[in-house]
């Protein structure tokens, strides 16, 4: 049995984003309700943060250097410091009532962010692309809290979920990258958790994490349930894979919305964990901007 361990030392408010620098052998993340970015080098354990004036819903590595950053009112991109130096876009939802969630790029290196809309009344989620020449496009609406985005390795299908809903999505796309007509790829029942953030291994199988649910799920191109790790934490956020071999996952969690008898019975809950695995991950593009 693969040994689950914390990262180290820390424990943050709604860790989610993580993200792997390969030249760096470093792991990113984002504390959004804290609206930070956090820096852990592995081999000096050096953590640095860097603070923002909105929530960090999520961002991407830039190839020139710096991020891309979706925050509650814009997408911004910012030098390597995270000083906003161009705003992209405003968000094109209600920002008082959605924020931005959950994000990452394509093999294109192209931007996806996707809101959480708050109000829980309806779907007034919603996912927007920003391509390379900085143009924003909405590819997709009817969505609760945006969540799971994800491509398969040879980029034919888009990967999402909408946690509220208890969801998995996947979405084909043409050779421009286009989306094409959503379809269901998994369904949760009740008491079984919710799906959030997640990742796509080189075998095409997508990497969950089950919100609410105590553990890690690994699902098959065709959507069965082939693998489970539990989590000494209830409310795990999203998983990257990363290390030298890409064989480690990075695993987020959170303590939102936890009462101090939780938080004290379950003292890592927002804490990151890693956990070796026997298949790589796939890598994350950095976002080319033209």
């Amino acid at each position: 049995m693969a040994e689950l361990k914390t990262l180290f030392d820390y424990t943050g408010h709604l860790p989610e984003c993580p993200t792997w620098s390969e030249p760096e052998q470093a792991l990113y993340w984002a504390d959004i309700l804290e609206g930070e970015i956090h820096r852990y080098h592995l081999a000096t354990g050096e953590h640095t943060v860097l603070s923002f004036p909105e929530e960090v819903g999520c961002f991407a590595l830039r190839e020139k250097g710096g991020f891309i950053v979706a925050m509650r009112y814009a997408i911004w991109l910012t030098d390597p410091r995270g000083l906003l130096r161009q705003k992209v876009c405003d968000n094109p939802s209600n920002p008082q009532l959605a924020r931005f969630n959950d994000g990452g790029t394509d093999h294109l290196g192209r931007f996806y962010a996707g809101t959480f809309w708050g109000p829980g009344d309806y779907n007034g989620a919603l996912l927007l692309r920003i391509d390379n020449d900085l143009t924003p496009k909405v590819v997709q609406c009817d969505i609760h809290g945006a969540n799971g985005l994800a491509f398969s390795p040879d980029g034919q299908w888009m990967f999402t979920s909408d946690t509220p809903n208890g969801v998995i999505y996947r979405t084909p796309l043409d050779q421009q990258g286009e989306p094409g007509k959503r379809e269901l790829f998994h369904r949760f029942k009740a008491g079984e958790g919710i799906p959030d953030g997640a990742a796509v291994d080189v075998e095409g199988c997508y990497w969950s994490a089950i919100f609410d649910g105590w553990r890690i799920a690994r699902f098959s191109p065709q959507g069965e349930r082939l693998e489970e790790y539990s989590l000494p934490v209830r409310c795990p956020t999203m998983v990257c894979f990363g290390g030298k071999d890409m064989k480690t996952l990075f695993i987020t969690t959170t303590r939102e919305n936890m009462d101090a008898d939780e938080v004290a019975q379950y003292p890592l809950s927002g804490a990151i964990f890693t956990l070796p695995v026997s298949v790589a991950g796939m890598k994350k593009s950095l976002f080319k901007e033209r």
